[in-house]
């Protein structure tokens, strides 16, 4: 789906997957908990090598095709399995790789809200980027509908980056992420849409 395309309203359906969106091969992922209630949206970066942005690596990493050789920084990577429910490219463009139904394996070893193993009641999103560098107009466009339409089939009531659930561990998605961007345009979105759909979503907390 173009970036153009995702202004418009996304929506997940019943099997865990967003209409229009590209899937993309990947095969790690497994079964939530049966009691699992999928409550956190956990926002991360990722640019492969690190800063530089395009191309397919981020997603070959996450189909464990990743050539290791290719890069010295991929040497580390090597026989890593990881994967997210979604990437956001720097162009707005998005795909999606687990549906958000299983369990994609991005957040490690996490805890929040008095609960750990956050990868069981969570939905992770990929930003292209880093730590380093600020986020595109198009991206936030991007997340602020797929984060609405997440909330519209999920009880999801938070909202953190990678640092909140992994400190110490993890940084992203960093400095330049704009919270408070975020929250409005959620706000945003929830006043346009139809009164039924937005009746549904509980109250969202971010970070402070």
């Amino acid at each position: 789906m173009t970036a153009t395309e995702t202004d418009t309203a996304l929506l997940i359906d019943p099997d865990g997957w967003c209409r229009g969106l590209r899937r993309a091969h990947c095969t790690n992922f497994d079964a939530r908990p049966d009691d699992a209630e999928i409550g956190l949206l956990v926002i991360h970066n990722i640019s492969l090598p690190p800063g530089e942005f395009g191309g397919r690596h981020v997603e070959d990493l996450f189909a464990n095709r990743l050539d290791c050789d290719a890069h010295p920084y991929f040497a580390q990577l090597r026989g890593l399995r990881v994967s997210a429910h979604f990437l956001i490219r720097r162009d707005g463009a998005a795909v999606q790789f687990v549906s958000t139904l299983d369990r994609a394996w991005h957040a490690g070893a996490s805890y929040f809200d008095g609960r750990e193993r956050c990868n069981d009641f969570s939905i992770g999103i990929e930003l292209e980027g880093s730590d380093d560098t600020g986020f595109c107009d198009a991206q936030y466009r991007t997340l602020a509908a797929l984060a609405h339409a997440l909330r519209g089939r999920h009880p999801i009531s938070a909202v953190r980056g990678h640092e909140h659930i992994a400190p110490g561990r993890k940084t992203d998605p960093g400095p330049h992420f704009d919270w408070a961007r975020l929250r409005g345009d959620l706000a945003a979105r929830q006043n346009w849409a139809a009164p039924a759909f937005s009746a549904s979503m509980l109250p969202v907390s971010f970070p402070t």
